[in-house]
């Protein structure tokens, strides 16, 4: 599962599911990069729902995220807030990429119901989201945020803006192969995130 997907689950989703079913022993793998579940053998993987491929058994995780982007005081005390997406452009920024490889994320925004995304310049660039909103934090720069950033911005810590752009998606998914006969163990979780869901639970940290 992603590093991302870890922030969700840490707390009473995978704990809960250990308490209750002691003769199962889990495997985790954190990992941000493209990872073929099948070929690696795992029985299932957390993704996002709009990168898992359509021939999977998808369960939702998470519900919808919305990132936003962030920044310290101490930073907008020497650069103004940007007021559209596009002035970015002109700001420091901290970015992400799942891989030395990969390209920088191209930051992604709504306006009156269309999608688009800006390239923004990357101060630093990082695979690793956590040092991300460390480094905003102590004023490095602007960067994008999930819950994570909540008690943060609570206390003042981080500052939001372009609010109005940062539109919900589809969050994560636990997913595995519908051809392939899941295991009781699977199953067992499967059920498990389902009814941590309906009751409220499922993807919150405490």
């Amino acid at each position: 599962m992603s590093d991302a997907a870890e922030s969700f689950l840490s707390g009473p989703l995978l704990a809960g599911f250990v308490a209750a079913h002691t003769q199962v022993h889990l495997e985790v793998f954190v990992s941000d990069e493209p990872l073929d579940i099948v070929s690696e053998g795992y029985d299932a993987g957390i993704r996002l729902g709009e990168v898992i491929d359509r021939d999977m058994i998808a369960v939702p995780v998470s519900g919808d995220i919305r990132l936003v982007v962030v920044g310290a005081p101490s930073y907008f005390a020497r650069h103004p807030k940007p007021k559209h997406p596009r002035d970015l452009v002109h700001h420091e920024c901290i970015n992400w990429h799942p891989t030395a490889k990969a390209p920088p994320y191209r930051w992604e925004f709504t306006e009156k119901g269309r999608d688009f995304s800006v390239d923004v310049r990357a101060r630093v660039l990082t695979n690793d989201p956590a040092l991300n909103l460390r480094l905003a934090r102590a004023g490095a720069g602007l960067t994008l945020a999930d819950v994570r950033a909540r008690d943060d911005i609570a206390r003042g810590a981080l500052v939001p803006v372009l609010e109005e752009f940062s539109a919900p998606f589809p969050g994560f998914y636990l997913y595995y192969p519908q051809r392939r006969h899941a295991s009781p163990a699977l199953r067992a979780l499967a059920g498990h995130v389902r009814r941590m869901r309906k009751d409220g639970r499922g993807g919150r940290r405490r």
